[in-house]
């Protein structure tokens, strides 16, 4: 490969330094979430313990009396909560890393794009947290108070602590994800990907959906499962109410630019739309064809009438008046041969009019027959 072919296959000076430019953002903002979470956790690394201890709260309260949760692995009273923090310190910095994420691909959107990746960037997080805490708050009571109250006689009920964290941590990615559902049924009506309509009509396949999901995020129980299915359905429903009012403001939008762009109510360019023409004449008036638009040809005839008929003013006083009530009248093939057979009649009486007197007697010039000569000269007197 010669010195050529090798520089038309590089890439340019400047390519290389946009693409560094944009591996050296990315390498900082990634430190910068990084380092937040790092801050984040040294925050609460202190008050791990009694973290746990409020996390374990829903199970800890339905134990047996005399029962508590307990330790199987030597390390685990220690790496449990250190685990559980540096979850927390993850979930906690979201809206930072998410931030740092939009700061970096931003510059490279559309204005609709960012206009519509804005607001669900910041729902998506906070219907995430919701997730979160509906677990939290409602399904782990009821299903704690039910595997307990479950149990066989002679069973001591003492679950392990990382077995424990493990399940919740389980439960709380689920309801986290499952509370998106508004989210992506928004996005597959903004792409194009489905409409409201037809979302409506697969309502069944939802729900059978919905509760499939349910069996397989939650634990092998009939009470998360239909906890989490439950606000699945009511969430979907909730995403296609928003995406129905999302396509109406979207239309009303698209009709108002339209009614913008073309303020005479839809008439197209060069039309009328009232019920006068140009100039006064009333819509059916004599020669206006029903109010319709002239023709490109009439309205060149009409354009030459005045000047034709000024001249034949000057050439035949005695003609009648041209007919002036409707400038745009076209003008028929016989009279337009008329007009042009007048025009050069003129032409010429003007031309020999201005024309000096010619000498009678000289005789008009005759080609001279020899083929050697290509000029014509003068024929001999009689």
């Amino acid at each position: 490969m010669n010195k050529k072919d090798r520089a038309s296959t590089e890439p340019s000076t400047e390519a290389t330094e946009t693409l560094l430019s944009h591996l050296i953002e990315l390498r900082d903002r990634i430190l910068r979430m990084f380092l937040a979470i790092l801050v984040v956790f040294l925050m609460l690394f202190p008050f791990a313990n009694e973290i746990y201890t409020f996390l374990a709260t829903p199970l800890m309260v339905h134990l047996p009396e005399g029962t508590s949760m307990i330790a199987i692995e030597v390390a685990a009273p220690f790496l449990i909560p250190f685990k559980l923090v540096l979850l927390l310190a993850v979930v906690l910095t979201i809206p930072y890393t998410l931030y740092q994420l939009w700061a970096f691909i931003a510059p490279g959107l559309y204005k609709h794009e960012k206009k519509l990746a804005m607001p669900l960037v910041a729902s998506s997080t906070a219907l995430f947290y919701l997730g979160m805490a509906f677990a939290y708050f409602v399904v782990f009571p009821l299903i704690f108070a039910f595997f307990t109250a479950t149990a066989p006689e002679g069973v001591a009920v003492m679950t392990d602590i990382s077995r424990y964290l493990d399940f919740v941590i389980m439960l709380f990615i689920a309801f986290g994800i499952a509370f998106e559902v508004p989210i992506a049924t928004i996005l597959l009506v903004a792409m194009g990907a489905t409409t409201p309509d037809k979302l409506a009509k697969k309502r069944p396949y939802v729900i059978v959906g919905t509760f499939v999901i349910g069996m397989v995020l939650t634990p092998p129980d009939i009470i998360s499962q239909t906890l989490l299915a439950l606000p699945m359905w009511v969430l979907f429903e909730i995403g296609l109410l928003l995406s129905r009012i999302m396509e109406k403001r979207k239309a009303e939008r698209l009709a108002a630019e339209n009614e913008g762009s073309d303020p005479d109510g839809g008439t197209p360019p060069g039309g009328q739309s009232g019920g006068s023409r140009p100039g006064g004449t009333p819509k059916g008036g004599p020669g206006s064809g029903g109010g319709t638009t002239p023709r490109p040809q009439a309205a060149a005839a009409a354009a030459s009438a005045p000047a034709a008929s000024g001249t034949k003013a000057k050439s035949d006083p005695n003609a009648p008046a041209p007919d002036t009530t409707d400038d745009y009248r076209p003008m028929t093939p016989e009279e337009m041969d008329a007009e042009l057979d007048r025009m050069e009649r003129d032409e010429a009486e003007r031309a020999k009019a201005d024309a000096p007197d010619a000498d009678e007697n000289t005789p008009p010039l005759t080609p001279d027959p020899s083929p050697a000569s290509g000029r014509g000269e003068k024929a001999p007197p009689p």
